[in-house]
């Protein structure tokens, strides 16, 4: 779930020359089909909240009209949170006159019901503060509303008694701060089980924990460019190490005592749990193959102004607190 752009051509677009407005037709029927996409992946949460277990039960609930609305307490929120995320790329493109697509929304009728949007950029981000300035605007406006409906969602949301089989959202310091201020202490056994508006409000902290990983083209890969240049590269390779590494724990910690019989999981749920990272590892690698290079692309040399300069340590901050080292766990 991440913004793409694409810096391959000369140059942004000259100061007085007018910038038109991009086509909208194939991204308005992508996002009609990534609403519904969405609205049938809450639906489903909300069902399975409900204690719908059997997926029988749940294509027998797509013959009624009232399922999809379902789904809305869940779909309408993530799709402000990710809509607000891109066109704060959007509206800084446009400012710093480099010519960008309308957001292409990607359906994917699973957990969110979408792998996120895409923004595409055909021309060079010249310098160092444009390229700040378009990778962190993003990230920021879509916190701005992925707090508060997170918040909103956590009172909805009943603490209970953990059970024996539940799906574990993973834990950030950002998650586990805000879940404090809202529900205060959660008493040992019990766990917030989340109204499907908190799950779209964590899913905006996650989805932005990935856009700001600091590598290749995603909105971290610019921010962390624009303000180190060229000793980002050293930054972005040692961040991969430090993926697969942890993918290498994941896998050591669920997989090896289910090997040993000691552990209660089966085998499935323990590589599933494991392989998070991995694929993120493998799609990075496919981001690096079609841009040419695991690096970021090259701008112009220039100083970012001491605003900028704590904008972007502002974004590294809110990464960590935003990293969630295990997303997703099955028990």
């Amino acid at each position: 779930m991440n913004s793409e752009h694409d810096f391959r051509s000369p140059a942004a677009a000259p100061r007085d020359a007018p910038l038109p407005l991009p086509p909208v037709r194939t991204n308005l029927i992508l996002f009609a089909v990534t609403v519904i996409s969405m609205l049938y992946a809450g639906a489903i949460f909300a069902q399975g909240a409900r204690g719908i277990e059997d997926s029988r039960e749940i294509w027998q609930q797509l013959r009624d009209p009232g399922f999809l609305a379902s789904g809305a307490a869940f779909a309408v929120p993530l799709l402000a949170i990710l809509i607000t995320h891109e066109f704060g790329h959007f509206f800084a493109a446009r400012y710093h006159r480099v010519p960008a697509s309308f957001p292409f929304f990607i359906p994917f009728p699973a957990t969110f019901g979408t792998m996120g949007a895409v923004i595409v950029m055909r021309e060079t981000i010249r310098s160092r503060r444009a390229l700040l300035d378009i990778g962190a605007s993003g990230p920021l406006a879509g916190m701005v509303v992925a707090l508060p409906v997170l918040a909103y969602g956590l009172t909805l949301s009943p603490v209970q008694p953990v059970t024996e089989h539940a799906m574990q959202e993973g834990q950030s310091l950002l998650y586990l701060l805000v879940k404090r201020v809202v529900l205060g202490p959660i008493p040992d056994g019990h766990d917030v089980f989340l109204h499907p508006t908190a799950f779209a409000g964590w899913a905006g902290l996650f989805v932005t924990m990935l856009n700001l990983l600091p590598v290749s083209q995603l909105d971290g890969g610019h921010i962390g460019y624009a303000l180190l240049g060229e000793a980002h590269h050293r930054v972005a390779a040692w961040f991969r190490h430090a993926l697969r590494l942890l993918f290498l724990g994941s896998a050591i910690y669920f997989v090896a005592p289910v090997l040993l019989g000691r552990s209660n999981l089966t085998l499935e749920v323990a590589i599933w749990n494991s392989v998070f990272w991995f694929t993120w590892l493998i799609v990075l690698g496919v981001m690096s193959v079609l841009s040419g290079s695991p690096n970021h692309p090259p701008c112009e040399p220039g100083e970012l102004d001491p605003w900028r300069k704590a904008v972007a340590w502002g974004c590294l901050v809110l990464f960590v607190l935003l990293f969630m080292p295990m997303p997703f766990t099955r028990t």
